[in-house]
């Protein structure tokens, strides 16, 4: 492809769906994993009909969904192979993950304290020894062969400090059952899979350069050290998934550090990638390799996983999720009863992927009324604003608050998420039921 006629690969979007493209007609690499593979992988989904990446002899799949996670909205007794203890009163166990329980971050300021940040795990936290711990950086994009990092080198280089949220991209996904009578594939979160920290690292374009990397990168491919996942039959390999360069050069932080201490493990210590406004697939846990590729690098976790299938997406699928969506969440247990004639102080966080957030309207009696909260911090990308709104309940009986948020670009959140049916993105205003006694 000629320069004049190639896309712009640095707007996300054009990325996206230029690696799309290249990857259905054979033309990208699927790192580390047999296409026929994958093919195989996606006749048991969504993905070899919706893709058209049905070939000769091999009969189209059905529409359908992968998820690595199933669905169970009933809380485990214990979970398997997460190290920090996990109290009911603080968190809700989805199978290999923990839901944080929003009310209990009530009072904790705008970071959200290491005990009560979310995890989520493909399978288990490992447990790595910084002292050993090493980042391989290699591909063919680079001027010299592979380069190694040390934990005390990456430590020694010049150090970033952001304050970010990380989400998952299927936070708020049990609404579209239980708000919009939508079944969809995937952990049954509600709001808890998300949390804000100060995180502390080196930049990811530092390391590239001093890696070597040329004018000839296209794909930047972190790769974790927890293990493998394997799912229908499938090896699907480390969980990783590809950046385009100029996001790479950009943004990127590889954190060794979270609110002040070194990074625990069931966050991706010793050392994770932060991917500010992304998705939180893209924020690798426990890397320990880093591919610079000239070529269009594609995995299970941006072709079948983390895209939109569905009735209300395009016919083709949507094209790999990068960027997070707009939601808000009350401070307080779905389903409280609360007294009447009472003050209380309804509080709360609002966040976007796409802009800050700058304002935040609140009904009391489900929508028939809106009222503008107060925000307690100043509206910055890449961070939640807390908010909060005086009510006194007068009537009893069972009613419905929400809270709506609308960030700088000027969108507002809908009434109704558009639905996808691995469940990913939901973005409407969540109804959060209350009891008046």
């Amino acid at each position: 492809m000629s320069p004049a006629n190639s896309p712009d690969l640095s707007n996300e979007s054009q990325y996206d769906r230029t690696r799309l493209r290249e990857w259905a007609r054979g033309r990208a690499r699927s790192a580390g994993v047999d296409r026929r593979d994958l093919l195989r992988l996606f006749a048991a989904g969504t993905a070899a009909g919706a893709l058209g990446l049905g070939s000769a002899g091999t009969a189209e799949a059905t529409a359908g969904t992968t998820t690595i996670t199933p669905a169970d909205p009933r809380p485990a007794a214990s979970p398997p192979g997460i190290l920090k203890p996990l109290p009911p009163e603080l968190f809700t166990i989805r199978g290999t993950n923990a839901e944080t329980n929003f009310a209990a971050l009530h009072g904790t300021g705008q970071l959200t304290p290491l005990d009560r940040f979310f995890v989520r795990n493909h399978t288990s936290t490992p447990r790595l020894d910084p002292r050993s711990w090493q980042l391989k950086v290699w591909g063919d994009a680079l001027s010299r062969g592979p380069v190694e990092f040390s934990y005390d080198q990456l430590r020694a280089l010049p150090a970033i400090e952001r304050t970010l949220f990380i989400e998952c991209a299927g936070n708020g996904r049990s609404f579209y059952t239980t708000q919009q009578g939508q079944q969809v594939t995937g952990t049954a979160w509600t709001l808890g899979a998300i949390g804000t920290a100060h995180w502390r690292g080196a930049r990811l374009s530092d390391v590239l350069r001093r890696a070597g990397a040329t004018r000839d990168a296209v794909d930047v491919l972190p790769r974790g050290l927890d293990d493998e996942v394997v799912t229908n039959g499938v090896n699907l390999g480390h969980v990783r998934r590809p950046l385009p360069v100029s996001k790479a050069l950009d943004d990127v932080i590889l954190a060794y550090e979270m609110n002040g201490e070194p990074l625990p493990p069931d966050h991706g210590g010793p050392v994770r990638v932060v991917v500010p406004d992304w998705i939180g697939i893209s924020s690798i846990k426990w890397v320990g390799d880093i591919e610079v590729s000239g070529q269009p690098l594609y995995t299970p976790w941006n072709t079948d996983l983390y895209r939109l299938f569905g009735p209300d997406q395009p016919p083709q699928g949507s094209a790999p999720l990068t960027r997070q969506t707009l939601k808000s969440a009350f401070e307080l247990e779905l389903g409280a009863t609360v007294p009447a004639h009472r003050t209380r102080l309804l509080t709360g966080r609002s966040w976007s992927g796409a802009a800050p957030v700058h304002r935040v309207e609140v009904s009391t009696d489900g929508g028939a009324r809106w009222q503008r909260a107060r925000l307690h911090d100043v509206p910055r990308r890449g961070a939640w604003v807390r908010w909060s709104l005086p009510w006194t309940p007068r009537t009893a009986g069972a009613t419905a608050l929400l809270a709506r948020a609308t960030d700088a670009t000027g969108r507002t959140q809908p009434a109704t998420a558009a639905l996808n049916t691995q469940g990913y993105l939901f973005d409407a205003v969540v109804r959060h039921p209350v009891t008046v006694v």
